[in-house]
């Protein structure tokens, strides 16, 4: 059985900073710790974990040992034209090898989202790999943040193995939590129809060209074509509003002009 609620206590924060190192490999220059956790939920962000209370020793709501997945908000104020607004910035979520590709990433998403809405706050943002395909999915086509901003080299040098020393460059997910478009893409019916005015690929094999140093330029070469093109369409007004997978399992983001509704 898979509990999801917030985290507490000293060694619940100290599960989710060792989950952090064990997902990405990071060194202590990289590594967010216990403290941070601590005070990110105590000035309003979110620290939410997931456990299964079937392994071995775990308590019936959970516990450190058998923490599994979380997911961390910071809270942030966006200068708005009429007020400033409070929103989330959802820093970090991190899962068990032995558990992904369950859906326990998109039910820590949803968590987060019934939390904010619960306080008032409509608005969360996350940065993510514009070369991650198995995130972008999640992010666009299964929680439906749409994407109007990128990033280059955003983290600087990471120690992060999964970065592969490639850039950090990112995209900027924004989940406006009670819009009709997310709204109608949780409950699976068809959001608003848009004009696909440019796709933009990521191989299915950049997960491969990344981890091995004769192939890792390819890599760099895809994001380096990606970036220019990102920022070209965000010039123009573009927006990622889908995402979709081919039939070779290449990854393709699908832009367009957003309407009024999906931007707030």
């Amino acid at each position: 059985m898979i509990v999801i609620r917030s985290c507490s206590g000293f060694d619940e924060f100290e599960a989710c900073v060792q989950l952090q190192i064990d997902t990405w490999g990071y060194d202590l220059s990289d590594v967010i710790p216990r403290k941070a956790f601590l005070v990110a939920q105590k000035i309003g962000g979110q620290v939410i974990g997931a456990f299964d209370t079937d392994l071995p020793g775990a308590a019936p709501n959970g516990g450190p040992e058998s923490l599994i997945g979380f997911a961390m908000s910071f809270p942030g104020i966006k200068a708005e034209p009429r007020a400033p607004q409070p929103y989330l910035h959802s820093h970090m979520l991190a899962v068990r090898p032995p558990y992904r590709n369950r859906g326990l990433g998109a039910q820590l998403k949803l968590e987060q989202r019934h939390e904010a809405l619960s306080r008032g706050i409509r608005h969360m943002e996350w940065t993510f790999d514009p070369l991650e395909i198995r995130n972008a999915h999640l992010n666009i086509h299964k929680l439906g943040a749409i994407v109007r901003r990128y990033y280059v080299d955003f983290y600087g040098v990471s120690s992060s193995r999964l970065q592969a020393g490639l850039p950090t460059d990112r995209l900027v997910a924004e989940w406006h939590l009670d819009s009709s478009r997310v709204a109608a893409i949780l409950e699976g019916r068809p959001s608003a129809e848009h004009t696909i005015e440019e796709r933009i690929l990521v191989p299915a094999s950049i997960y491969e060209w990344k981890a091995s140093e004769a192939e890792r330029e390819r890599a760099i070469a895809v994001q380096l074509e990606n970036r220019s093109k990102f920022q070209q369409a965000f010039s123009q007004g573009l927006a990622v509003l889908g995402y979709s997978r081919d039939a070779e399992g290449n990854g393709v983001f699908e832009l367009g002009f957003p309407t009024e509704t999906e931007l707030v």
